[in-house]
């Protein structure tokens, strides 16, 4: 098949790999493979900012719809120095496998700005947060895309973008995205949704494997809202988190860490780096260090073919998108390391950006109770599906959940048939 010079990079490369593998497995015909392997839309924009300084500075914008085979389409915004279309485009068609195994009736999409958002004051975020979403405004709504938040972007930026799109349509369209403050019609347990998530999957991971969560060695990479709101979960339920860390760096304790106390630490001081009673270890090396269960909760590709022979782990659960290369899986798979893939263990974020789309449309919001008791329900059922097809396949969970994913996403297009 031809390839997509457009959409260059390692993580494109990956995502059509994976594709091209499960097709295979599936037996998926030729002319619905490949529709699955390009985006059904992108959008590329500039967005000029005037900096604090008085100058104005261009920044470069994306937006790209991978498949709208089951419904509108949903992903996150992310920003990023890194951001760059082939990326983009991969975690949009990863979005459209995830949200297909979870049974939620969406396709994948995904946003990028390439910049450096901890360089950027308020104003300045806010400015670009603005002309981004005027630029894409004919590409998102409530019943076409809805953006969410991702790597460095926030509810405030969720209510900006609400904001600015509702300045257009003359009312508010709460339904635009999700991930808001509560105040502007967001959901209760949207924040802590993630994080929950990957913990409810690791719980029936660990039970398939006769354990329990109590006394389990855990090393938890990334400290935001989504590896600190799962070590946080895991700590109060007797897990023992020896190692923690963000983008400036580590701790460690063998003992465990007060997760309560680093929390505060992080508060007041923008970092889990000198966390009292801790020694200091670098984003590399913890994760080589031995334990139960390991966490990767921070960006892409920490786990590749260099280093996943010292990995020591029993379990990995991904938190973050793509934390893993295709090479790694492999050696993890034959070193008889069980991976809980990304698209299965992150994905409680937003199966409650459905929940609380579902809440705006119908302006009437939940009790955080309902809402973690659905999420439960729906990321028990989903791991279970994937358990069943990994042991009857006898594949990995990995290309289980794909499987289940794609193929879905694949029956969907084989109904709707082809316009014109």
């Amino acid at each position: 098949m031809a390839e997509m010079p457009e959409f260059e990079s390692e993580m494109h490369r990956t995502a059509v790999a994976q594709l091209d593998q499960v097709a295979e497995r599936l037996n998926l015909d030729h002319d619905t493979h490949i529709r699955l392997r390009y985006p059904r839309r992108a959008l590329v924009v500039s967005i000029p900012v005037r900096m604090d300084s008085g100058h104005t500075e261009v920044f470069m914008g994306y937006r790209v719809h991978h498949n709208t085979a089951l419904g509108p389409t949903k992903g996150g915004l992310r920003y990023d120095a890194e951001v760059s279309m082939g990326e983009v485009t991969a975690l949009a068609m990863l979005m459209s496998w995830k949200c297909s195994l979870m049974g939620l009736p969406y396709g994948g999409a995904k946003g990028g700005v390439r910049c450096s958002p901890r360089n950027m004051s308020k104003r300045e975020l806010e400015s670009l947060t603005r002309r981004y979403t005027a630029e894409i405004i004919l590409m998102i709504g409530p019943d076409l895309d809805i953006p969410a938040p991702d790597l460095g972007t926030d509810e405030q930026t969720m209510a900006w973008m609400m904001d600015t799109y509702s300045m257009t349509q003359g009312k508010s369209v709460p339904g635009v995205v999700t991930g808001k403050p509560i105040l502007v019609g967001g959901s209760a347990g949207r924040r802590e949704a993630t994080g929950r998530g990957i913990v409810y999957v690791l719980y029936q991971a660990v039970h398939r494997l006769g354990q329990e969560i109590k006394g389990r060695k855990v090393i938890v990479q990334g400290f935001g809202n989504v590896g600190g709101v799962a070590a946080r979960m895991l700590w109060r339920d007797g897990a023992v988190i020896q190692g923690v860390s963000d983008y400036k760096g580590g701790v460690w304790n063998s003992q465990g860490l007060d997760i309560r106390a680093l929390e505060q630490h992080v508060k007041e001081t923008g970092s889990v780096v000198g966390f009292p009673g801790a020694d200091p270890i670098s984003n590399k090396d913890i994760l080589e260090q031995p334990c139960d269960i390991l966490l990767p909760a921070a960006t892409g590709s920490q786990i590749r073919e260099d280093n996943a022979d010292r990995i020591q782990a029993q379990v990995v659960v991904e938190g973050a998108n793509g934390p893993t290369t295709p090479e790694a899986d492999v050696i993890l798979h034959n070193r008889g390391i069980l991976v809980i893939p990304d698209i299965l263990a992150n994905a409680g974020g937003v199966v409650v950006s459905y929940f609380e789309w579902v809440q705006g449309l119908q302006f009437f919001f939940w009790k955080e109770s309902e809402i973690t008791s659905r999420l439960q329900e729906i990321m028990a059922r989903a791991f279970t599906r994937v358990w069943n097809i990994s042991k009857k396949e006898h594949v990995n969970l990995r290309t289980a959940a794909l499987m289940e994913g794609i193929r879905r996403v694949a029956d969907a297009h084989q109904v709707r048939g082809l316009y014109p």
